[in-house]
């Protein structure tokens, strides 16, 4: 039998999914749960309480993944540092490989994304995991410049986010949706190449005020 709490969790991120953080009220997942509001306040306090611990079941098994993936990677490598290619597998994979077993999560995410509410989850959830990816990326590319490195790993956010929450089909008629493994797989490859690629010249432009 479902516990009280985890009725609540699983009726909010499917309601959250479906119609969005912001237009899903407290009186809602109440409803559709079964319970009352002394529940919520009980289990979460508040309504953003409840949207951490809805994010939090999911982000924090991958987390530990990513983490100990590059905690292997990093062993095996005996001091080297990791090429592009296995650092970013071993930050996406873990999210593809939840997102084809929990593909209402995918959604919770996409409208997080949407309400512009993603930055303030990824600095809250996601930070330890940042900052270790980035700088396996940085040990990787040492020629790299830093503005340059830095633009790259903003491209790569949006790239992630974009490919995890549109389906292929909506921009591309016609185009098979496949699995979130399969279009992670595809990402990495464009991702790795853009890390990679040469540095251009970028040419300033003056603006006027």
């Amino acid at each position: 039998m479902i516990d009280t709490k985890q009725k609540i969790l699983d009726t909010a991120e499917r309601l959250i999914g479906e119609r969005g953080y912001a237009a899903t009220s407290l009186r809602q997942i109440i409803s559709e749960a079964g319970v009352n509001l002394a529940s919520i306040h009980y289990h979460f306090g508040s309504k953003e309480e409840l949207l951490d611990e809805v994010i939090l079941r999911k982000a924090v098994p991958v987390n530990a993944e990513r983490l100990a993936r590059l905690d292997r990677l990093e062993a095996d490598a005996g001091g080297a540092a990791v090429s592009v290619d296995q650092v970013l597998e071993a930050l996406l994979m873990p999210m593809a490989e939840v997102a084809d077993r929990e593909p209402r999560f995918v959604a919770v995410m996409g409208r997080m994304i949407s309400e512009g509410l993603i930055h303030g989850i990824a600095e809250k959830h996601f930070q330890v995991v940042t900052a270790r990816v980035f700088a396996a990326l940085r040990r990787a590319l040492p020629d790299l410049p830093e503005q340059e490195f830095l633009w790259r790993a903003h491209f790569m956010t949006g790239a992630m986010a974009y490919t995890m929450c549109v389906s292929p089909s909506r921009v591309l008629p016609g185009t098979p949706v496949g699995s979130y493994r399969e279009r992670i797989e595809r990402l990495i490859g464009f991702v790795a190449a853009g890390f990679l690629a040469p540095v251009r010249e970028i040419s300033q432009v003056e603006t006027t005020k």
